[in-house]
């Protein structure tokens, strides 16, 4: 680490130069009030709370800050690219940072959206809105077989496993959801004091690994699950089939973030790579699927039990359905992950070109749910690409009951997408094991902008429902959501998208649909 370099070779320097000026030669100063001046900011840097990136790097971090004062096009191509090195969207990063410092503002500077490009999206306006409610409405999480159901709020932490992330970090984000009362996806890394210790409402995510909850073999360990799901903090449980950013293939922890607690939360060797495989050992066809979570609840005495997925074959989450209603059983939620979610393990092939976007995952996980008339018994949540209170809103109007938000809880953190994710240095302390590095993370500060951020970006998805004429989420509707189709033509998704009525595929299915529902077995996963 530079940063105990720096401040001792500044603060040396600066008594060196002080003690020349003063019984050398008075020339000496011309060298010792710049030396002063250096030394003073590096002791500042690494004392202050606010930013992590000058607690690890005083004095040179500053240069991070000069390069957002310059033009957008060199901070866009030195500082605001995503993990997968794609462009990520300015304006929403920055409305993140203010959101969470509590500095957000309503002053108008334009927009750089061009309203005329296929393509974009706006929402309608009503001649009567209504007054903006000030009780963040919840959702309830808990189907018929559900004996503790759990009220969701409408913007959550999405699944991020300690491991990828820091210790700090985890506590920060933990932290801020108990004093926002929102809840934290653990992701798959399995269950750490720093989950449990804040108080959080958590819902503890199970991968393909079973982290957590794992034999030593590998398989899923009952025993040791039902004895984690009974925790307090734990409110739901959710099954990780795929992901967002790479569906279809398993996870990877490098080595060199494995140490000796990494190692025991999972409960794997310490100092080796950890790789998830990308099937599930639990499960191989739709009906054991099914079943494997009704025994989940169970284990878990009757909390709400659901799976995450980036969709791909409608025919196979069709499959899932006719499972569903021939077993009698259903989950409590299920969170569809959209695949232009970010994550630095991701193959940039599998980013690109692999699974659905948000939209139309949710789009078709909804309707098949309402076509099969389970729609009611199933709650929906939104992962992927959820920062602001439009993206909220317009996940609602697509489907969902409620959002997740993972990239825009780390910049709440601290992250400055640096792109270090995979390599143990990360700049700012969010995702590193690397205690020295995880310092930076102030976990009281990160804490309050996590909950400030999740606070306004609630606040603002119900201004914009007010102004929709709307004051209760479900009340939401497709032509609500305008899209320019081509320069000259716009279409509402109710025009643009087929929505099913309950129980339309039970009765008589659509064309579009026909063949897929037709096609799908619930005792085998198949195109």
């Amino acid at each position: 680490m530079l940063k105990p370099l720096i401040v001792a070779f500044l603060v040396t320097f600066a008594a060196v130069a002080c003690a020349a000026a003063a019984f050398v030669s008075p020339w000496w100063s011309a060298a010792a009030a710049p030396l002063l001046l250096l030394a003073a900011t590096a002791v500042h840097d690494v004392v202050q709370r606010r930013h992590s990136v000058l607690r690890n790097y005083p004095v040179l971090g500053h240069l991070r800050f000069a390069l957002e004062g310059l033009r957008p096009e060199l901070q866009q191509y030195f500082i605001e690219r995503n993990y997968d090195g794609r462009p990520f969207d300015r304006d929403t990063r920055d409305l993140v940072y203010e959101r969470a410092k509590g500095t957000d503002s309503e002053e108008p500077f334009g927009t750089e959206l061009d309203l005329y490009q296929a393509g974009s999206e706006y929402l309608t306006p009503s001649m009567a809105p209504r007054p903006v409610r000030t009780d963040p409405p919840r959702v309830r999480i808990g189907g018929p077989d559900c004996t503790r159901p759990y009220d969701m709020a409408l913007l959550n932490v999405s699944a991020m496993s300690f491991g990828s992330l820091s210790a700090p970090a985890v506590l920060a984000l933990n932290t801020g959801a108990r004093r926002g009362g929102f809840a934290h996806d653990t992701g798959e890394g399995g269950l750490s004091r720093y989950h449990l210790e804040p108080g959080g409402d958590l819902v503890w995510e199970i991968g393909t690994g079973y982290f957590g909850c794992r034999t030593a073999d590998g398989d899923f360990d009952e025993r040791e699950f039902a004895r984690k799901a009974a925790h307090e903090h734990v409110k739901c449980v959710s099954l990780k089939i795929s992901q967002g950013a790479k569906p279809g293939i398993g996870g990877v922890l490098p080595a060199a973030k494995v140490n000796a607690e990494i190692a025991r939360v999972r409960g794997v060797p310490q100092g080796r790579t950890v790789i998830s495989p990308p099937y599930h050992r639990v499960y191989s066809t739709p009906r054991e699927l099914v079943r494997f979570l009704a025994r989940m609840r169970e284990l878990a005495d009757g909390k709400p039990v659901g799976f995450k997925l980036c969709l791909g074959s409608r025919r196979e989450f069709l499959a899932v359905c006719k499972a569903m209603l021939e077993e009698g059983s259903t989950p409590d939620f299920i969170v569809v992950d959209g695949a232009e979610g970010g994550t630095g393990a991701a193959p940039l092939e599998f980013v690109d070109h692999v699974g659905l976007p948000l939209g139309e995952g949710l789009m078709a996980v909804h309707n098949a749910l309402v076509g099969a008339g389970l729609r009611d018994r199933i709650r929906i949540g939104a992962s992927g690409k959820v920062a602001t209170g439009s993206d909220l809103v317009k996940r609602l109007l697509q489907g969902a009951d409620y959002t997740n938000a993972g990239r825009a809880m780390m910049f709440a953190v601290g992250c400055i997408q640096a792109q270090r994710c995979h390599t143990n240095t990360c700049p700012v302390g969010v995702a590193t094991q690397d205690e020295r590095r995880a310092r930076a993370v102030d976990v009281p500060d990160k804490s309050q902008r996590v909950w400030r951020y999740q606070e306004a970006t609630v606040k603002s998805a119900l201004q914009i429902m007010a102004s929709l004429g709307v004051d209760d989420p479900r009340d939401l509707r497709p032509h609500m959501l305008l899209q320019r189709v081509d320069p000259y033509t716009v279409r509402s998704y109710a025009e643009l998208h087929t929505w099913l009525t309950p129980g339309e595929l039970l009765a008589s299915p659509p064309a579009d649909w026909a063949s897929d529902w037709e096609a799908a077995d619930p005792d085998r996963f198949a195109h």
